[in-house]
């Protein structure tokens, strides 16, 4: 599986998402810009010491990282009012779960020209704006895995 936040803002969710990368064995594509510095305490503490078994990959921009995947890979918009939630799709283990910046989401030109794989997450409270980016990744990274039969799990 493959995880991909685009233009991150919050270095604990940031670290949070590399943690949960590591213990399931998931690439991380870090789309740039980010909105603090790689080396920065927070995002460090958030990651533990799992930095080091993350495989993780660094694109300068959307493009760039478009670019270098197959154009065959599946890509998963996760975003607030997609017209199915994440658990209606069959995943498969190389699919990208791309999820946008805390405050403002995957950006809309993308979710345009890709309406097809745009999921959400069901919201029960309509006053609530949305979930934390960490949790969200793990809820829809768990169904991937779920679907797939935990291949790999060591427990």
């Amino acid at each position: 599986m493959n995880v991909v936040l685009i233009e991150p803002e919050i270095p604990p969710n940031t670290g949070n998402v590399a943690r949960l990368c590591a213990a399931t064995r998931t690439h991380l594509h870090l789309v740039e810009p980010f909105g603090f510095k790689l080396d920065d305490r927070q995002l460090k503490r958030a990651g533990m010491d799992y930095w080091k078994q993350v495989e993780w990959t660094r694109w300068p921009n959307w493009a760039d990282f478009r670019r270098h995947v197959s154009p065959a890979a599946r890509f998963w918009f996760v975003e607030s009012n997609g017209p199915r939630h994440y658990a209606e799709v069959n995943y498969g283990e190389c699919d990208y779960l791309i999820f946008g910046r805390e405050t403002a989401g995957v950006p809309k030109a993308l979710l345009a020209q890709h309406r097809e794989a745009w999921v959400r997450v069901p919201m029960f409270n309509s006053k609530a704006r949305s979930l934390n980016l960490s949790n969200c990744v793990a809820l829809v990274l768990y169904e991937a895995l779920r679907q797939q039969g935990f291949k790999g799990a060591i427990a």
